[in-house]
């Protein structure tokens, strides 16, 4: 609840440059802006990858395993290791930005935005380190802080700093909100080291009990860990992040090789360039981010799954493992399943309301019922990596990336599919991929996966849109499109709570549990 409380300020606040920026430096400084920042996450991508996610999985182990000594040794390596990638990169960055900014962009005025990014590398590698430290802690509060200071530092210096450079030109205006995402980044690790400061000023020992001598098992147990301890922490941390690393690649390469063929295949088809662009826009820039909304809530489920998974396993027990995973899969399920009811049912309003037409409303609704596919996929791959299994994940992410770029260039290049061919592929690959994933849990750990739940959410989701629908249609409230809209969603939304309360898909304890509402229940 922590981080999807962060998010859905991080989220809201993020339209505030997407505004106001385009107004400051216009459409082309926004162009030279948005051409550095796709590298600035792909060199991100492969300093940090799966670092976090090793250091709050090893973590996690080790206070399960009452060693905070053993934590604090992860993360000093986890820092060793990043810090030097950091240096690395930031180096060949450097040595190779004007050739990037030439070459591969031809556009040289580049070449400032990516001079301004460059500092943000090591920064961001360190930020990563402590954020997965306190995850695997299970404490959330600092990353969650960091993140919401950070977007709002960001945010003001990006527009100051892009404002106050413009009448030099439009590349140093773009260099400028660059320049603010740094400061941004700086302000979140600062705060992340005086949490970190103060958490272990609070943790040290009394000078007392530092002085005293340790007993016969504590030099026992020092004397077995102290030979190259070290060297196998770093070669725990290399061997579950490169996996990590590697999936999220995966992930970068096939959503750039589907844009490339989706707009080739569209040639093929017959349709018009412009018309590609606007549709594959329409489908990116529209569509995908409305079917993820709910996804704040999945992506935190995951991030804090991988902690709380390692830290049972640590101590073998299966019965919280098993507890804790139907827990996830079931919050996200049942969480999900009324968003994706309300964009298919009122597709055409939601479409209109918020992007001023219902064009992009057929695409939205074809994709709608799938979207709880979507929502589970998140915390069933962060069991598999929180087991030890990441590799596992990579092949199945692997296998569904080829399924849909082989989908697209088949469907899409046809003309009576067009931009549906590429919907389609997207459903099959994420479909497959949640599949993927489930069947892995399922054989690792001989998960029993309880039906029930899925007929319940179902049945809910069935009367929910009959009810949502016939309010919308028949039940006319007032002329104003956007109240219609709110008062249908929030009778369908006040029905879905109540089928689910009935079914047990979830009870008054769950609720309870709810920081804020939990109390007042």
């Amino acid at each position: 609840m922590i981080l999807l409380a962060a998010g859905i300020v991080n989220r809201m606040l993020g339209f505030i440059p997407r505004i106001i920026l385009p107004r400051v430096i216009g459409a082309e400084g926004v162009g030279l802006y948005q051409l550095g920042y796709p590298f600035f996450l792909v060199l991100v991508t492969v300093i940090t990858g799966g670092i976090p996610l090793a250091v709050a999985k090893m973590v996690a182990e080790a206070e399960g395993q009452g060693h905070p000594d053993r934590s604090r040794r992860i993360l000093h390596s986890a820092l060793g290791l990043s810090i030097s990638l950091g240096i690395l990169f930031t180096g060949i960055a450097i040595g190779g930005a004007s050739w990037v900014s030439n070459v591969i962009l031809t556009d040289n005025r580049v070449y400032y935005t990516f001079i301004a990014m460059i500092p943000m590398l090591t920064i961001v590698a360190v930020s990563a380190v402590y954020r997965g430290y306190f995850q695997g802690l299970q404490n959330m509060i600092p990353s969650a802080l960091s993140s919401v200071l950070e977007t709002v530092t960001r945010i003001f210096f990006m527009l100051w700093f892009s404002w106050q450079l413009l009448p030099k030109g439009m590349a140093f205006a773009a260099a400028g909100a660059m320049l603010g995402v740094t400061v941004g980044e700086i302000t979140g690790m600062l705060v992340l080291l005086i949490q970190y400061y103060f958490a272990d000023k609070k943790d040290k020992p009394e000078p007392d009990q530092e002085n005293s001598t340790p007993t016969e098992p504590a030099k026992e147990a020092q004397a077995k860990e102290s030979p190259a301890r070290n060297g196998g922490i770093l070669r725990r941390l290399v061997g579950i992040s490169v996996p990590v690393t590697a999936g999220r690649l995966v992930g970068s390469f096939s959503y750039l090789l589907e844009s490339i063929i989706t707009a080739r295949s569209l040639a093929i088809a017959g349709i018009a360039t412009s018309v590609a662009t606007a549709q594959y826009g329409s489908l990116q820039g529209m569509v995908i981010p409305l079917l993820l909304l709910p996804g704040a809530l999945t992506t935190a489920l995951a991030v804090s799954l991988v902690p709380s998974l390692s830290e049972a396993s640590a101590r073998r027990d299966l019965q919280a493992i098993h507890k804790r995973i139907h827990q996830a899969l079931r919050l996200a399920m049942v969480t999900g399943a009324p968003f994706a009811v309300l964009m298919y049912v009122l597709a055409v309003p939601l479409c209109t309301l918020l992007y001023g037409s219902s064009d992009t409303a057929p695409m939205l609704r074809l994709m709608a019922p799938f979207a709880l596919f979507l929502y589970v996929q998140a915390p069933l791959q962060a069991v598999l990596q929180a087991m030890d299994r990441p590799g596992k994940a990579l092949i199945n992410t692997l296998i569904g990336a080829v399924v849909k770029i082989l989908l697209i260039l088949l469907l899409a290049s046809r003309p009576e599919y067009g931009i549906n061919g590429a919907l389609i592929a997207i459903i099959v690959n994420s479909i497959l991929v949640t599949l993927l994933h489930g069947y892995s849990v399922v054989k690792l750990i001989s998960l029993r996966l309880k039906l029930n739940d899925l007929l319940k959410t179902g049945a809910a989701m069935t009367i929910m849109g009959a009810g949502v629908k016939y309010v919308y249609t028949r039940i006319l409230l007032t002329d104003t499109q956007w109240m219609q809209f709110l008062f249908a969603s929030s009778l369908g939304m006040a029905l879905y709570l109540g089928i689910a309360l009935l079914t047990g898909l979830f009870s008054r304890r769950d609720l309870e549990r709810i920081p804020v509402i939990g109390r007042w229940l």
